[in-house]
Formats: C-alpha cells, structure tokens, sequence
C-alpha cells in the first residue's frame, strides 16, 4: 500500500509533543512530530538508535546537548542533524515557547 498525501496540523493546545507521521502506513520510512518547550524544559535524554534526526526550528531558542556535553544552539530558521546511535537531548534556553519539528527515518 503506498502512502497518500496528507496535510496535518502541527499545533494542539497543551500538547508538548504531538505525532505528525507514524511510519507505515502514513509514509514509507519517515517518523514526524512537532513539539513545544516552555522556557527551562527539555525533551529529557534520548538515543537516535537506528535512526538519523532532522530538527526543524520555527519558534524560540534552545541547546542540543549531544554526548560527551557537546551543546549546539538551537535558533530559529536553523536545522540540526542528528546521526544514527546518538544520545541527545533539547533544552528551552530562551525566555519564550521553543517550537520545532523532527523528522526521524530508519537508516537499517
């Protein structure tokens, strides 16, 4: 079955991560959300697995916090790329919403 197109909205009230593509069936490879970060709040510390990440910065500012402590500032109209097997975390640096999108897809 070949996915369709589809227009999702990115924002929900009171959400702090909402889920814009799952995978099969709704793309091929591709994993999607968008999420929102109060001034101080983080993701919590994660690992990509067997997956590359993309974020998408809309809105605010904030660090990526990779392994081994290495930080990359988050700003608007920025993209981060994340490899496969890396443990990163997001934190809210800034004093407003951080707003962005991940993109995840399978890279095994």
């Amino acid at each position: 079955m070949k996915p369709e197109q589809k227009a999702i909205k990115v924002y929900i009230r009171g959400k702090n991560i909402i889920k814009l593509l799952g995978g099969p069936p709704e793309s091929v490879l591709m994993r999607s959300g968008a999420v929102f970060l109060k001034p101080g709040q983080t993701v919590g510390k994660h690992n990509t697995e067997d997956n590359e990440e993309l974020l998408i910065v809309l809105e605010g500012e904030g660090s990526l916090i990779l392994s081994e402590n290495r930080q990359q500032e988050m700003q608007v109209d920025t993209v981060q790329y994340i490899p496969p097997d890396t443990e990163h975390n997001v934190i809210n640096t800034g004093s407003s919403i951080l707003r962005y999108i991940y993109v995840t897809a399978k890279t095994k």
